[in-house]
């Protein structure tokens, strides 16, 4: 891959005095960085911007402000717009005033705005109570004007609306009668019930937590759950290790075993155990138990020594080295290529590599929440342009890496409701605990990402869209996914924000292969995770031959039937249909090249 230009390497800077001396104890203890620049005459940006970072939680106060200007100065002079946002607030406040008073008489008065359907906030009968309800809709058609004054605003950039529109929402959940003890009847009917116990349970509950936060800890009740003992837990083999990945071979269950392998790669912003997480919901186990012999990549957890660990390292190292240790275990000429979320997009990138040298190990591959094209990439773009981008790469230069705490804090402010104030409420106010399960234990096993990888992934991918567009370099060459001709089997998950499904769906538009689509219930990781006998999944699944024409997705979404149940059954009966045939399992590991180096789930995976 062409290298960046403008990448400092710490060790340019060793000679410098005074906060250039971390740099030197970095290098103590690290190799030196594989690619190098003989100078940085960025040094202090870098220095200054890490240190802004630290106040503003990772977020560029200059790309926020361009958003906000942009979006302003538009505004300013745009008169008939705002005759629009004028009538509008005296329409709604019109509204919210008979409302009131209608309310306020004890008469039934039906809702004169709705909550969104994925707002859980206002869902209870007590919401329905003077002065509960009118609380709750003033509120909502506030809320509903501020969508209108940040959006619409022609000559503004779409990404800079985004972007306000977003800032507005955080705002003003701040102020939700949701949030609040004294204007959230449910908080104020358990208060009264339990003689206000539950406010006092609340901050116990919050001085636990502040301590576990302090001291590193997992959230209470977590130590239920360990690692290698009920989750992460279907027997196997480390086969493989090098510098960024270990390659564990699960043990067959079955006399016989479909002909060819299967190779996952799962995203490296997580740990691989999404995937096999406790038994009764292992997507591994589930293919173990039907027949398959699985290779599952289990990715390092990088530090500031893995700093210039780039993507191109991220193929050769991972998937490369592993389909090599695959292929010489089983002695199968192809296998069954898997990837999940950020390992499916490096996953196509590998068949298209292969497609373009000729390389046919991959007998079908299978995308689960993985993009290819980063256009529509979901809410993340809210925190991916140049500014907020390079803003960053400063943070990552500084320390080396991504924090997993500032990977977590971007997700979890692009959904606040759902992983902020709905804990704060349920916990410290209503005194409760959510339960602790086996995904939010993996959730908050979190990883960091190497400066370079990810400075590359966000800028090739994200910025420029590299790989959807073909300019995207594999060994000094450019890779195209149109070449890629091997049967696909695509997964997009209905309630997805990360990788949204629309935008999975583009893989139709971008490659020259059978696909068969899915499209499933659920979210980026419960719509993956989804086992046979999950109450109340469904999915829809249909056949696209490469003949065939284009059916935009909200189209292919209304034709295509529903069914009820998980879509693994539908995938395990491709797989099949794509096996050739049932062969005695192979060995765990071979005894020349590839000897058992440890029992599953590894040494990667226990990294923090």
């Amino acid at each position: 891959m062409t290298k960046i230009v403008n990448f400092p390497s710490k060790k340019s800077v060793t000679a410098k005095k005074g906060i250039a001396e971390l740099p030197e104890r970095l290098l103590s203890a690290c190799e030196a960085p594989k690619y190098e620049q003989p100078s940085d005459d960025y040094y202090l940006d870098h220095i200054l911007h890490a240190q802004m970072a630290k106040l503003t939680g990772g977020i560029s106060p200059i790309a926020v402000g361009l958003a906000g200007f942009d979006w302003w100065a538009h505004l300013m002079f745009s008169p008939a717009k705002h005759q629009m946002l004028r009538q509008s607030l005296m329409n709604k406040t019109a509204l919210i005033s008979e409302y009131a008073i209608k309310a306020a008489s004890g008469a039934k008065v039906e809702p004169v705005i709705s909550a969104q359907p994925a707002d859980n906030r206002f869902k209870t009968e007590n919401w329905e109570k003077w002065p509960f309800n009118v609380m709750e809709q003033g509120f909502l058609l506030y809320q509903s004007w501020w969508d209108e004054a940040t959006s619409g605003v022609r000559g503004a950039s779409d990404h800079h609306l985004d972007v306000v529109s977003y800032a507005a929402r955080q705002m003003l959940d701040v102020v939700s009668p949701s949030n609040s003890p004294l204007t959230n009847p449910d908080i104020l009917q358990t208060t009264k019930e339990q003689g206000g116990k539950n406010i006092t349970q609340g901050a116990l509950n919050f001085m636990k937590d502040t301590a576990r936060v302090i001291a590193n800890e997992p959230a209470e009740g977590a130590e239920a759950f360990e690692v290698g003992k009920n989750i992460a837990a279907t027997k196997g083999q480390v086969v493989y290790r090098n510098k960024l990945i270990e390659l564990i071979q699960y043990e067959p269950t079955t006399k016989e075993v479909y002909a060819e392998p299967i190779l996952i790669t799962p995203a490296w912003i997580m740990k691989y155990y999404i995937l096999d997480l406790s038994p009764e919901n292992s997507l591994v186990k589930y293919l173990v138990d039907k027949g398959h012999t699985v290779f599952m990549i289990s990715w390092k957890n990088p530090d500031e020594c893995d700093r210039d660990i780039g993507l191109e390292d991220y193929l050769h190292l991972g998937i490369g080295e592993a389909l090599k240790a695959v292929k010489s275990i089983t002695k199968a000429p192809q296998v069954h290529g898997v990837g999940y979320c950020l390992g499916g997009t490096l996953l196509s990138i590998m068949a298209a590599v292969h497609a373009r040298d000729g390389n046919e190990s991959f007998k079908t591959i299978s995308l689960l929440a993985s993009q290819v094209d980063f256009e529509e990439a979901g809410e993340i773009m809210l925190f991916v342009d140049e500014s907020q981008v390079s803003y960053l790469e400063d943070v990552m230069w500084n320390q080396g890496y991504l924090d997993k705490g500032q990977m977590a804090g971007a997700f979890q402010m692009l959904r606040p409701n759902d992983l902020v104030w709905s804990r704060m409420i349920n916990d410290y106010m209503q005194g409760k605990r959510q339960p602790v399960y086996d995904m939010l234990v993996w959730n908050a096993d979190a990883t960091r990402m190497p400066y370079r990888m990810h400075s590359e992934y966000l800028r090739e991918l994200f910025l420029k869209n590299d790989l959807a567009e073909g300019r995207f370099i594999v060994n000094d060459a450019p890779i195209a996914l149109q070449d890629i001709r091997t049967p696909l089997f695509s997964v997009g998950t209905a309630l997805d924000h990360i990788a949204p499904w629309k935008s999975v769906y583009k893989i139709l538009l971008l490659t020259a292969s059978d696909i068969t689509f899915v499209l499933t219930s659920g979210g980026h990781n419960s719509g993956i995770v989804s086992e046979p006998g999950h109450k109340g999944r469904t999915f829809q699944i249909a056949d696209v031959p490469n003949t065939a024409h284009y059916m935009p997705p909200g189209q292919w979404q209304d034709r295509t039937p529903t069914t009820e149940g998980s879509w693994w059954d539908a995938w395990q009966e491709w797989l099949m249909g794509h096996s050739d045939g049932k062969m005695a399992p192979p060995t765990m590991g071979d005894k020349k090249d590839y000897l058992p180096i440890r029992d599953a789930p590894g040494k990667y995976v226990m990294m923090k």
